[in-house]
């Protein structure tokens, strides 16, 4: 048994897994090599009591608990060992592992699941037209989804914000700690209400400056089609494409031929196109889809050109 003596030898770097039998570890003991830091953590599949409903080892953040798993028949071997693998096979991809101890994201919907690659692109748009250090992310889910167990979205929705920010690579796990550890709060909204479609997912952002942000997407039609329907307050609809040019100016006659002319000047076709205000002579929001990445210094003259407040590009391309 590896009791208190044992723990004491080991380095504070240690972590202690029992997957083969409870009672191999003194539970007390573990416990208060955890809390005391003699060793960095644990992983623990099986107890000396089963099933255990009230353990120390519960809530600690470097403990990581699994319920015990029964397969002592060749079938349920066999069944168990095709689930391993299929979970393996998601991870290796960068896919999400639903059943994963370790991943919050709870039982997975099938109406939930189309939205988890819809918000995570979102995520990433949210942040190429982030201009200030994020202090608050909010993930609303509107419509008729909200009853379902939602958690997944938010994971989505910070796993696509932070992918093109940090060196590591972003996943489901790790998504929340990042945000924690940059000191952003993060919150889950769910509403049954959402406007002029089934389902609205949206993610707002507090910035440090004071100003905020939004994105918003919907899935539409047998399809699904991913639809960028809002941004900062600005209803648009338009379809999610792999480059993205956002544009915000001063309404004038003239700009969006010249936002096409300097395009067409550098051999960059516009797929489409949306502009929105909210007020004539006001501020205006352009959206164009474009077939090819567009160069730093296209997107600088631009911005001279028109005199834009704002033209960034959003690049999905993985």
């Amino acid at each position: 048994m590896l009791g208190a003596d044992a723990f004491k030898k080991m380095k504070e770097t240690a972590y202690v897994v029992n997957v083969a039998r409870g009672g191999l570890i003194d539970e007390e003991a573990l416990h208060e090599a955890l809390e005391d830091g003699q060793i960095a953590g644990a992983g623990i599949d099986v107890f000396v009591k089963e099933p255990s409903t009230d353990l120390p080892f519960f809530g600690m953040d470097n403990v990581i608990v699994t319920p015990h798993l029964g397969a002592s028949t060749d079938e349920a071997q066999e069944k168990a060992g095709v689930s391993v693998a299929k979970s393996v096979r998601l991870a290796l991809a960068g896919e999400l592992v639903p059943d994963a101890v370790n991943v919050a994201g709870g039982v997975i919907a099938s109406d939930v699941r189309p939205g988890i690659p819809l918000i995570e692109k979102l995520g990433r748009i949210f942040t190429a037209l982030t201009h200030a250090s994020l202090t608050q992310i909010d993930v609303e889910v509107a419509g008729e989804i909200s009853s379902l167990d939602v958690k997944v979205l938010e994971l989505a929705a910070l796993k696509g914000v932070f992918a093109d920010v940090v060196t590591e690579q972003v996943s489901y796990v790790n998504a929340p700690v990042i945000a924690e550890q940059r000191g952003i709060n993060t919150r889950l909204i769910t509403t049954p209400e959402a406007e002029d479609y089934r389902n609205v997912l949206t993610i707002r952002g507090a910035l440090s400056d004071g100003s905020q942000i939004s994105v918003a997407g919907t899935l539409t039609g047998p399809k699904q089609v991913q639809k960028l329907v809002g941004v900062n307050g600005y209803d648009v609809e338009i379809p999610i494409s792999e480059h993205l040019v956002v544009v915000s100016y001063a309404d004038r006659p003239g700009v969006i031929g010249t936002i096409g002319h300097i395009l067409g000047m550098n051999n960059i076709n516009i797929g489409g196109m949306q502009v929105a205000r909210q007020s004539e002579g006001g501020q205006v929001l352009a959206l164009l889809t474009i077939d090819t990445s567009v160069p730093q210094q296209v997107l600088e003259a631009i911005k001279a050109g028109i005199g834009a407040d704002m033209v960034r590009e959003v690049d999905l391309e993985d």
